[in-house]
Order: C-alpha cells, then structure tokens, then sequence
C-alpha cells in the first residue's frame, strides 16, 4: 500500500464524516444540545458511542502491542475494559436520574454540593480528559507516521486537526452517531485482520494458537504487572469524563445501564482479538523495532491493499471515536465548571456553542502539546491514568457509598493517589516489579480519604438539600443572563 493511497483515502474518510456532521446537525443548537444531544441518546446509539469509545487507541495500538510483546497478555487491557464498563453500570448507571450535566457537578453532590471538590474535580477532569485526548492524537499518529510516512510532529498536528473538525460542526450529536457507525466498521475491520493474520502465521508451518509461551505473563515474575494493566483500564473506565458523559446524556437510567452491560460483555468477547493478532505479527515479524507498529504492520504489510487500507481506516476509527467523546467532555467541564470557577457565571446562552467550539480547538492543542515527547502509548496511558484517575476513583466511591466521608477525605483521595504515582515515576524498581503505580496509587487514594474523612467534621448536608442547591446554582446563574430562560430540573 502506497503512502499517497492511505492519505488520500484517510483524508476522504474525515470529509465524509464532516460532511455528515453538517447534515445532521444541519439546524441551529442550544449548549446542552450541542454537548449532551438534549439528554436523549437511546439504548442502541448508547451502546455504539460506547463500545467504539472503549475500543479505541488502546485497543488498536496498544493492546496489539502487548499480545506482540507477552502473548495473551494483550487480551489484559480489554478484560480491564469490561470489568470497568460493569462496575460503572453497577455503582453509578442510577446517577442519570439526577440529571448531571459534568462530573464535577455530580462529585461535589457526594460531598454537600461543596465548592471546593467541584473546582478541585473539574481541574483533575480537565486534565484526564486531555491526558485521553493526548493517547489518541499520539495512537493516531503512529497510522500516519507508519503508513502515511509523515515526521512524528506532522503526523499529531495532521491527527489533531482531524480530530477537531467534525466535533466543532456536529457536537455531541454527530459523536454519537459516527461512533455508533464507527463501531460496527472497527468490529468488522478487527475481525478480518485477526482472521488473515492467524491464517498467514499459520501457513508459515508452525503452531499459532495456542502456545505454552503465550501464557507467559501468568508467571509469578510477570503475573503482577499483567493484572495491574487491566486495573489500570478499569480504573481508566471508572473516572473518564467521556462514559460519565453517556450516562448522564442517555434517554433514561435503563438506557444507559443496559448500553453498559452489553458494552462490557462484547468487550470481554472482543478482548481476544488483538492478542490474536499481535501473537501472529510476532509469528509473521519478530524483529520489529517498536512493537507499537504491530497493528499497522499486519494492515500494511500482510493484508491486501485495498483490504489493508479498510482495516486502517478502520482502526483510525476507533482513535477518533474515541478523541471525539473525550474532546467533548473535557468542553463540558471548561464550559460549565471552570468557566463558572473563574469568571463566576456560566457563559451567555447565545455565545455558548461558539465557545464551545473555540474550546475544542483550545484543548486538542493543549492535547498536541503534551503528546509531543511520549513514543510508548501504554507506558503513557498508565502513568496518566494512576497520576490523575486513581484518585477520581476513590473520591467518587466514598463520597457515594460512605456516608461519613467528608469533602476533606475527598481532596485528600487526589493528593494521596498522585503522591503515590509521583513516587513511583521515580522508583524504577518498584515500577518494574508492580508494572505501574495504578494498585499502589487507587490503594494509597482510599487509605488517604478514609483517614481524613475521619478526623475531621461529619458532612451534615442531606443529598436532598445538596441536590436542591446545586439546581438553584445553576438556575441562579443561567437565569440571571438570560431572563427567558426555563432552568433545568432534576427527577428526584
């Protein structure tokens, strides 16, 4: 496959989804239509924006990587993934009938609507989300530096632009509905490459699947960081602003619980797959200088042209589908909870899509900027993940099912997960030996909030009334710069 081909047909790929923001979006958008599609995404959208989410840069690249590297070991990350899209159904689906709009909104309602956790989670999702942001344009990359035969600079700045484009038309809506498409393209992509790469490593004359040395990483040497690698991903899916999103955009709490649940057990069906295929680039190439390039090696070098060049595509799909949801998140909680920290208000109804827009552009280069040192997109997304989401997770399970934590406990969940992931960015050794600091750091988050939370004042906000100022907040503020406007109302 040529370079010129790819690019061509990569860049005719964007135009068309753009094109189809266009129409669909065609009409004109109030602020929660263009970040949550007016609160009414049925169950099957749900569960595609989903599942094309999840199955994203990790999975492509990365996962790929693992099962090139350590064998099955690369069905790990997914495994992580649907354990994570589960839990989420289970501990916090119910939250959709509160009507939160970001996550910082629906922690500090934990914690007595407390100021101070909101600000404090609406400048740690901030970060996760472009952290995300960051591990797509950087997974994206690799397809135009590889393929496309761009520098590593151009190839993020290419993948940033594409990224953005259809976002700033469509908005949530038309992220839903090209992940929705994208899902079905990346299954069907997936699947075709697993099946042609199995069967050339097996013509080679050797014994594919399943191998003794496959299961490698179940050692007692190696068995710990394999197991911290699916703790990393569901600890990932737990606090991502981007599945809060769904929920809290869904038609209805069964909508979004049911897209969960089927989420999660097609991708533990799907887990398998890129350990398929890794295994069988190794078989095929076990001389690649970066294992990262497995993936691409298979659609280029081994597939057919025509059905290499679908398959890319298709994996270039899952990256965007992926950007897409986190580039939106991270406008909601800029929009409606840092806007509202620093100048005090929300912003002005006729000028929110249009800054909305302008954010999107604000944070996909804040997210080109800190991808350009990494190379390693999994060493990228565990560090992320436990710097900034262990913590996230600790914060939000105590302050819904604890009833004595206090927002104290809950500042405190951040500082101590980071602490400890901080440490460990700095002992090599121990990093080695846990294969990251995710355990380490979600263990060190709760230990620090339960300690906190018990040595200083019980919370005497009841959720009612916590419930019932954080509405009048935001009607109070919404209210007093346009005087036409109806405010939002929760089911209680």
């Amino acid at each position: 496959m040529s370079a010129g081909f790819f690019l061509i047909a990569t860049t005719a790929y964007v135009i068309g989804l753009t094109a189809f923001s266009l129409w669909l979006t065609g009409r004109k958008q109030s602020a929660e239509g263009f970040l949550l599609a007016d609160r009414s995404i049925p169950f099957l959208l749900s569960f595609g924006t989903t599942i094309a989410t999840l199955v994203g840069t990790g999975s492509t690249i990365g996962a790929v990587s693992q099962g090139y590297l350590y064998g099955w070991r690369g069905a790990m990350y997914g495994i992580g993934g649907g354990l994570g899209l589960l839990l989420l159904a289970v501990l916090f689906g119910n939250v959709r009938r509160l009507g939160f709009m970001t996550m910082p909104e629906e922690l500090s309602y934990y914690y007595g609507a407390n100021r101070v956790i909101k600000n404090a989670v609406a400048c740690f999702m901030l970060l996760a989300s472009i952290g995300w942001l960051g591990a797509h344009i950087l997974g994206g990359s690799y397809y135009l530096q590889y393929v496309g035969e761009l520098s590593p600079v151009t190839a993020k700045v290419a993948v940033a632009a594409g990224f953005s484009l259809y976002i700033i038309i469509g908005g949530y809506l038309a992220v839903v509905w090209v992940d929705t498409i994208q899902a079905v393209l990346l299954f069907v992509g997936f699947v075709i490459m697993a099946v042609v790469a199995y069967s050339e490593a097996s013509s080679l004359g050797e014994q594919v699947l399943p191998e003794p040395g496959h299961f490698a990483f179940l050692g007692t040497s190696t068995l710990l960081p394999s197991i911290t690698l699916s703790v990393t991903i569901a600890i990932g899916v737990l606090a991502t602003p981007s599945f809060r999103q769904r929920i809290y955009s869904a038609e209805s709490e069964s909508a979004v619980r049911k897209s969960f649940i089927a989420s999660g057990i097609s991708y533990f069906v799907f887990c398998s797959i890129p350990a398929v295929i890794g295994i069988s680039a190794w078989r095929l190439n076990p001389s690649l200088e970066n294992p990262d390039h497995a993936f691409l090696y298979v659609a280029q070098d081994i597939l057919p042209a025509s059905v290499g060049c679908f398959v890319l595509i298709c994996g270039m799909s899952a990256t965007m589908s992926s950007a897409s949801s986190d580039a939106i998140a991270a406008v909601s909680i800029l929009l409606r909870d840092l806007f509202q920290m620093v100048i005090g208000r929300m912003p002005r109804r006729d000028r929110a899509v249009t800054l909305s827009r302008w954010s999107i552009v604000g944070v996909m280069l804040c997210a080109l900027l800190v991808t350009l040192p990494a190379r390693d997109i999994i060493e990228y997304i565990q560090q992320m993940i436990s710097l900034i989401m262990s913590g996230m997770v600790a914060c939000a399970v105590l302050g819904k099912f604890w009833p004595r934590a206090t927002w104290q406990g809950g500042l405190a969940c951040f500082v101590g997960g980071a602490a400890c992931s901080c440490y460990f960015l700095m002992d090599d050794v121990a990093n080695s030996f846990w294969g990251g600091a995710a355990i380490p750091s979600i263990a060190t988050a709760f230990l620090s909030g339960i300690v906190v939370s018990l040595a200083t004042p019980r919370n005497e906000v009841t959720d009612d009334e916590a419930l019932k100022e954080l509405v009048s907040e935001r009607a109070a503020l919404e209210s007093a710069f346009d005087e036409n406007l109806t405010p939002i109302t929760y089911d209680t």
